[in-house]
């Protein structure tokens, strides 16, 4: 059967690849560098992130609002985000303006003028978006989870940055940093919907071809200190509780097995989890489990919020869980149905548009390549009891697991011995 998928490679490096979605109405294009969070110098905390936002705030022939208007006018929308490993600018719209959208993404991406003082204003909004973490004590939990998990280390930071990170940030630390990482070996435009192939190499490949051929942005390997503890005492309605272990790449064979024990631990209302902290005791009103998979680290992660009063006895509701998971491999049926919920899950995400622009990314990023889906799931149905068992065995160990706490009433040794003893 013919591939979906489409990728060219252009002479400097830049690669195109396309989802051919005849059914859809509109069409999603993205435009991704290779460089993200992991790849900033000690000094250059939140610079990434920083750089995403002032692609937006014009070029040498186009405003800031007459770039947004051009998607937003007809009905479509426009947007970016900035991770550990990359950075991504996209928009949708009906595939009838494909090549209105296509075009201003492009003239971003190569021509954005980083004003002066349009800096200093998104200087401020940065400023703003790091304060309202505070009034997100999940995400909180998780950022601080992120320093644990890979102290002292890129990784660690936070991708918007600190307030004191982002006030040293110069308009030529942002010029030196798009130079050095925007590059065509870099640089991926997606496209999923019913636009061709052929047109869409037609469209961009003139203009993405002026992209210098560059290097791949370097990283430093995470391998440092072990992991930590950390709280940030706050007077929150409840305890928001984020503990970390870290396991495999993205490319290791075992990332299924791994997966598989997640699903099973805490990815939806049947796994042992929720079952047993939320349907059983009455601990929490939620609690969930999630892999992080990265160039050559990763990490399972489990999250509760609850009344404080109750943390201790949901740690060790916890530990019981996973001990059991350790012990003893699951069933025939169990993995069976961790196993289909896994690609049906995969399958539904894919029906958008958006999640196949990420796939493609994705799938060139890291291997190289498209990977096929059919790939994939075959992956997943070969994965065996025991190997799901030798998976969290090997990296689900509490005594070196890192923890974070957003909330009242406890102390960074306090949650050390709950976790760790």
């Amino acid at each position: 059967m013919r591939s979906q998928y489409q990728v060219t490679t252009l002479s400097n490096g830049v690669r195109i690849a396309t989802a051919w979605m005849p059914h859809l109405r509109g069409v999603c294009a993205g435009i991704w560098a290779a460089v993200g969070g992991r790849h900033e110098r000690p000094s250059e905390c939140g610079l990434a992130h920083f750089l995403e936002h002032l692609l937006f705030k014009g070029t040498s022939a186009h405003t800031a609002r007459e770039l947004t208007l051009a998607v937003e006018g007809v009905g479509g929308y426009i947007n970016a985000f900035t991770t550990e490993d990359h950075t991504c600018y996209y928009a949708k719209a009906d595939a009838a303006y494909f090549e209105r959208m296509g075009e201003v993404l492009v003239e971003m991406y190569l021509d954005a003028q980083f004003p002066e003082n349009e800096l200093e204003r998104e200087r401020e909004v940065i400023r703003e978006e790091i304060l309202s973490l505070s009034d997100s004590p999940a995400q909180w939990a998780e950022d601080l989870l992120s320093s644990c998990l890979w102290p002292e280390h890129p990784l660690g930071n936070p991708l918007t940055g600190t307030l004191e990170s982002v006030a040293q940030l110069k308009r030529s630390d942002l010029l030196a940093f798009r130079k050095r990482h925007y590059s065509g070996r870099n640089t991926i435009f997606t496209v999923a919907g019913p636009v061709l192939h052929e047109d869409v190499l037609a469209m961009v490949r003139g203009p993405l071809e002026k992209l210098p051929r560059g290097r791949p942005s370097q990283m430093r390997i995470a391998n440092g200190p072990r992991t930590g503890v950390r709280v940030a005492e706050e007077d929150t309605g409840q305890a928001h509780l984020a503990l970390g272990f870290r396991a495999c790449s993205r490319t290791d064979p075992r990332r299924f097995a791994l997966k598989l024990g997640s699903v099973l631990l805490g990815e939806n209302m049947s796994s042992r989890l929720f079952q047993n902290l939320r349907e059983s005791k009455g601990f929490c009103y939620s609690v969930q489990s999630s892999t992080v998979a990265l160039e050559e680290t990763g990490a399972l992660c489990i999250y509760t919020d609850l009344d404080v009063s109750k943390l201790t006895r949901a740690v060790k509701a916890i530990r019981r869980e996973t001990g059991h998971l350790c012990a003893r491999p699951p069933s025939r049926a169990e993995l069976r149905l961790a196993q289909q919920y896994s690609i049906g899950q995969n399958r539904i995400a894919l029906d958008s548009a958006t999640q196949q622009n990420c796939w493609m990314a994705e799938s060139l990023m890291a291997f190289g390549r498209l990977v096929e889906v059919e790939e994939v799931e075959r992956a997943m149905l070969s994965v065996t009891a025991a190997q799901v068992q030798a998976a969290v065995s090997e990296w689900l160990n509490f005594e070196s697991a890192a923890a974070a706490l957003v909330g009242p009433g406890v102390n960074p040794a306090e949650l050390e011995k709950m976790v760790r003893c």
